[in-house]
């Protein structure tokens, strides 16, 4: 139980940095979108997100039917993006949180990783315009 509060815990405080962390002004504004396919409890979850000015929404369709939408917050470094985000989904699943990073493979195409927790590990593939 206590580890599970420090968790939590420590993830609302690393939520709360991201948000201050001052940003670069070179941000794009044409948005980026994204799939993602990962599981959750043996199901098969999916969503499809975009990203523009450093903040991102995600539609997710998780187990049991649950369907929901994140709020993403990035942190754009040279190669890498890590992000967190905060979400609501149907179902009784409740609030989700979930992180992770996006990689650019290409000057056009990009890969990630993530963690949601009504939708379990994902993997992610976009495209940048």
């Amino acid at each position: 139980m206590k580890t599970a509060l420090i968790t939590k815990t420590l993830f609302a405080h690393w939520c709360l940095l991201a948000l201050f962390v001052p940003q670069s002004t070179h941000a794009q504004i044409v948005p980026q979108p994204w799939v993602s396919v990962g599981s959750q409890e043996g199901d098969i979850t999916y969503s499809v997100g975009a990203r523009a000015l450093n903040l991102g929404a995600e539609l997710g369709f998780g187990p049991d039917g649950s369907t929901g939408v994140d709020v993403l917050k990035f942190i754009s470094l040279p190669v890498v993006s890590p992000y967190v985000g905060l979400g609501y989904y149907s179902a009784d699943k409740g609030v989700a949180f979930s992180g992770g990073v996006q990689v650019g493979a290409t000057d056009n195409v990009f890969v990630g990783v993530g963690y949601n927790s009504a939708r379990g590990i994902n993997g992610q593939l976009g495209v940048r315009f």
